[in-house]
């Protein structure tokens, strides 16, 4: 049977939902958008237009969680069904946003390039093992150009052909994007079947909705966009200095853009993301290492399944700006939790020092970690078949199952992890020949894009998002 892990008590998520409706009834969160100020006013919700302060009232957040999907599918454009939430799968997405990027080569850092982009998103398009896309390198570009944002687009969508989950910053440029996207899949009834675009907004902890971002949302209504929510409150800093704490927050802060949402749209598909995350102590900054993010990542898949909302995970990375043990063991520790918890979808290989390097060698080795804790998930089939008497009557005392053909077919059927990177080999084959991880890490990403085909935007739809460009300059 699958490995089931809870790090919460059984009546903890029936807590934490009692205490945010009291907090978001009696504390309530300040709303910085004036367009969703008013959704929400007209919803029933008590605004304070000093300010910007909105209480909601518990049937508002209880209607939205009525009306918010609990199944839809996360398409792209493969042509295949997409991937359905809410039916016991995990799908792995790209972390997003790195400043900077660790040349192992070299051993150095340096600020991420445009080409940095397109090479980590076509990797990411070549990796079987990431289902979804967060781009993650970040070059300074300045998106405000509407040609700049279209150019952008068209190389991401150009480059990768798996589910997308990002956002923009102002409502112009959510047009923009949205005719893009009507462009590659073929009209707006067909974004709307597919979704192969999940929006992503990071509300302000603590307690705000901020308007950019959220305004931007708000011009897809009708587009039947999934949302996934995800405050990133950090314990000690823009949090209580307490776990429970801490996830009650997110949570609250989720339940608030939930009503917002199906304020606006109801019905549209909703994820539950809120990236809990714990302060550095010494520093008081967001690192990524802390063992306290597994712990807080279980927390929100546990409290996602109580709404029955599709939920996703974002648990940490490494303290560590350089690939290596440390950012191997601290992303496998804060891997193992939330995975055994079994989110929809699992954020993300490949950054370091808090989010902001990307390191293509570390990306290979959470892939690694990544796989070893889907086998943990699996746990142990105890079913009839499973039990072997038979041949263990067979072999008897002192035999050797080796040329059995069960161990042959349990090898085939995944009773074994087989590793795919690393040193699994005698101390002699070690001497003659010292392994260096982060080499064969790199060589492997080579090789996943030399074999890898990506499937081509067709002509068509190229020329209407070069005319696109050439009409915004």
């Amino acid at each position: 049977m699958p490995t089931r892990l809870e790090v919460l008590e059984r009546d903890t998520p029936a807590q934490v939902h009692t205490r945010s409706l009291d907090l978001l009834c009696k504390v309530g969160v300040r709303v910085e958008t004036a367009r969703g100020r008013e959704i929400l006013r007209a919803a029933g919700a008590q605004v304070d237009e000093n300010s910007h302060i909105v209480k909601f009232p518990p049937n508002l957040v209880e209607e939205a969680l009525r009306l918010a999907p609990k199944q839809f599918r996360l398409g792209s454009r493969r042509g295949d069904p997409g991937f359905q939430v809410n039916a016991g799968m995990c799908a792995l997405m790209s972390d997003g946003g790195a400043l900077f990027v660790f040349d192992a080569e070299k051993d150095e850092r340096r600020p991420a390039t445009y080409e940095d982009f397109l090479y980590s998103t076509r990797l990411v398009e070549a990796l079987d093992e990431i289902e979804m896309f967060w781009w993650m390198a970040r070059p300074a570009l300045d998106m405000s150009h509407a040609p700049t944002f279209v150019r952008f687009w068209r190389d991401v969508f150009a480059n990768t052909s798996k589910h997308v989950q990002d956002s923009t910053e102002t409502p112009e440029q959510a047009r923009w994007l949205l005719e893009m996207l009507q462009i590659i899949h073929g009209g707006r009834a067909q974004v709307r079947k597919l979704h192969p675009f999940s929006w992503l907004v990071c509300p302000l902890s603590p307690l705000t909705i901020e308007g950019g971002f959220i305004d931007a949302y708000l011009e897809t209504v009708g587009w039947d966009m999934p949302l996934a929510a995800m405050p990133m409150p950090l314990m000690g800093m823009t949090a209580p200095g307490r776990l429970a704490a801490t996830l009650l927050q997110g949570n609250t802060e989720v339940l608030a853009v939930l009503c917002l949402q199906q304020a606006a749209c109801p019905g549209a598909p909703f994820i539950y993301a809120p990236a809990l995350s714990a302060a550095e102590p010494h520093s008081a900054r967001f690192s990524g290492g802390a063992v306290e993010h597994a712990l807080l990542g279980a927390a929100v898949s546990e409290m996602g399944r109580f709404y029955g909302l599709p939920v996703q995970a974002s648990t940490g990375g490494s303290d560590n700006p350089a690939p290596g043990v440390q950012c191997t063991y601290e992303r496998a520790l804060n891997w193992a939790l939330p995975g055994l918890s079994w989110p929809d979808i699992l954020v993300g290989p490949g950054l370091l020092d808090g989010a902001t390097t990307l390191s293509i060698e570390q990306l290979v080795l959470d892939l690694e970690v990544y796989t070893r804790v889907k086998r943990l998930r699996y746990g142990i089939d105890c079913s009839e078949s499973r039990w072997l008497e038979e041949v263990i009557e067979k072999v008897g005392p002192q035999g050797s199952y080796l040329a059995q053909r069960s161990t042959s077919q349990a090898l085939r059927s995944g009773e074994w992890q087989l590793p795919s990177i690393g040193f699994h080999d005698t101390y002699a084959a070690w001497e003659q020949s010292p392994p260096d991880i982060l080499s064969e890490a790199r060589q492997k990403a080579q090789e996943a894009l030399l074999k890898h085909q990506p499937l081509p935007l067709e002509e068509g739809v190229v020329r209407e998002l070069e005319e696109l460009e050439r009409k915004l300059i």
